[in-house]
This record gives C-alpha cells, structure tokens and sequence, in this order.
C-alpha cells in the first residue's frame, strides 16, 4: 500500500483531509472480497458503496456490509418510493466515479445517503479511495458524520 497518487484517489483525498489516508495498492479492490484480501480484513469490515436510482431520479446511495447483499424491499420502504439498481452511466453521471471506485463521500449528487447497521459493530472498516484498487480506513462513526447518512438495516436476511 502506498499513499494516494491517482487523480481520482486524491479528489477523494482532499475531500477527506489529512485525518484520513487513501491509500493505492497494486492489487484491484473492486469487489468487497478483493478489497478485504488486500487490507487484510474480514470482507464484512469493508463497506461497499451502491447506487440506486429513486423513482423521482435522485441517486441513492446505499453504504453497506461487503458481507451483505442490500435489500431492495428495505430501501423502498425506507425511502418511501421504488428505486432501481443504477447503470454504470448513471453511477459516473451521479458520483462522478466507476462502479468499483465509488466512494462514500465527494459526491455532488447523491442526497440519499443508507449505511447498513451492521457496519456500527466494527471498530474501523474501509471503503472505496476513488478507484478500483484505493481505498481508506474511518469507524463507523467517521462514515455517519462524512456521509450525514442515516443507519438503517438494509441486509437481506
């Protein structure tokens, strides 16, 4: 691991600040199971990023377990309104990132922000840098106060 250089790691990097470190590996951490292997974590300590479409077309962006699968059900209840799995034109119109880079935070658009519950019973996980291979180490309670998301249990079960 070494510290970020790519420009899509270090827009992520300056939207965290020097509290937090995105860090490049060689290795790809695009699905929840390669990014657990290469920080060496259990996968659900890795919080994968997933965007939906809400009916009314605003982006929805559901922070959740990489143990987990997300419940669609859940969601709409929880929004109120259906919501679709987004294409990956839609992710990169709506975060200004591809699927397996999305980050939790710097995003202009998504003002729906879900983080999985189960999140809340590590110490510390780690999320998308930006790219398919960055990534960054923050609790559960540093993800609530960059994100202003609000936890809900959103785990198929």
């Amino acid at each position: 691991m070494k510290p970020a250089t790519g420009p899509s790691a270090l827009k992520v990097q300056a939207v965290l600040g020097p509290e937090f470190q995105v860090l490049e590996l060689d290795v790809s951490t695009r699905t929840s199971e390669e990014a657990a292997a290469a920080v060496g974590c259990a996968v659900a300590e890795i919080a994968k990023s997933l965007i939906f479409r809400a009916a009314d077309g605003r982006p929805v962006l559901v922070i959740a377990s990489g143990a987990n699968r997300v419940d669609e059900k859940k969601v709409r209840a929880l929004l109120g309104q259906k919501i679709e799995r987004a294409d990956p034109d839609f992710v990169r119109e709506a975060t200004g990132y591809v699927i397996g880079g999305v980050p939790p935070v710097g995003h202009a658009s998504p003002s729906i922000v879900l983080i999985d519950s189960d999140l809340q019973r590590f110490a510390c996980v780690w999320a998308a840098g930006g790219t398919p291979n960055a990534v960054f180490r923050l609790t559960p309670a540093d993800l609530i106060r960059l994100t202003e998301g609000r936890v809900a249990d959103v785990a198929r079960r």
